[in-house]
């Protein structure tokens, strides 16, 4: 197997076309990966997320520094693995929309209506009243490019429900900016696929070691006569 490095432009190619990723955040030094749903958009060099309150959110609001990785798995040789660095950034609606609920949390057309998840101080905002809102529009956009998009929120919100049946459906669209990109490919070594395509030499040449491991394993391989 080879290991090579890859390009940004071929590592951003790979975070497009995921969708199931790894985030990783941490708090008070202790780190926690979840897997969730994300979107990139060239556009503006971000992932896009919508999800509802929990673990992952508190501790992304505490710590907004995270990292995403994403692979793609053919064999165990033959792999690519990308790990994007940035910061996260909370979407909340404009502060004039702050009453407003959900009709039906059941319906997806209705998931950009409910009430903000974050009412942090300004300084904390991503972005200004106006900007707020223009950012969960382009959010949706970006998420609305993939089928299902709000399936995995909505079902993690329906799943704590029967924890608690007054639990509130509470949207959270957020962003995570990318600072650093990185990503690793794995191919098929090829000089050692023809080493394993030649046929072993003989029992008689292998020596005494060789012929006792065939015996026992059944090893015929060119790296056990050579060992011996």
């Amino acid at each position: 197997m080879v290991i090579r490095e890859m390009s940004r432009a071929k590592c951003l190619e790979v975070l497009a076309g995921a969708r199931l990723a790894r985030l990783a955040c941490a708090h008070q030094n202790q780190p926690y990966v979840v897997p969730v749903y994300l979107a990139y958009d060239e556009a503006s060099g971000c992932l896009y997320g919508f999800t509802t309150p929990g673990q992952k959110i508190e501790w992304m609001r505490a710590n907004p520094l995270v990292c995403v990785e994403v692979d793609e798995i053919a064999t165990h040789d033959k792999w690519v693995s990308v790990v994007a660095f940035g910061r996260y950034e909370e979407l909340p609606k404009a502060s004039g929309n702050e009453g407003a609920r959900p009709r039906s949390p059941e319906r997806p057309r209705n998931v950009g209506e409910a009430t903000p998840a974050w009412s942090a101080d300004r300084h904390h905002r991503p972005c200004d009243d106006d900007g707020c809102d223009n950012e969960r529009e382009r959010a949706l956009q970006v998420l609305q490019t993939h089928p299902m998009w709000w399936e995995p929120g909505l079902t993690a919100w329906a799943a704590g429900t029967h924890r608690n049946s007054a639990e509130a459906f509470i949207p959270v669209y957020y962003r995570i900016r990318i600072n650093h990109i990185t990503g690793h490919e794995a191919t098929p070594d090829a000089k050692v696929a023809i080493s394993y395509a030649m046929p072993s030499p003989p029992a008689e040449r292998r020596g005494w070691l060789g012929k006792t491991l065939s015996r026992v394993f059944g090893c015929k391989s060119k790296e056990v006569s050579s060992a011996s």
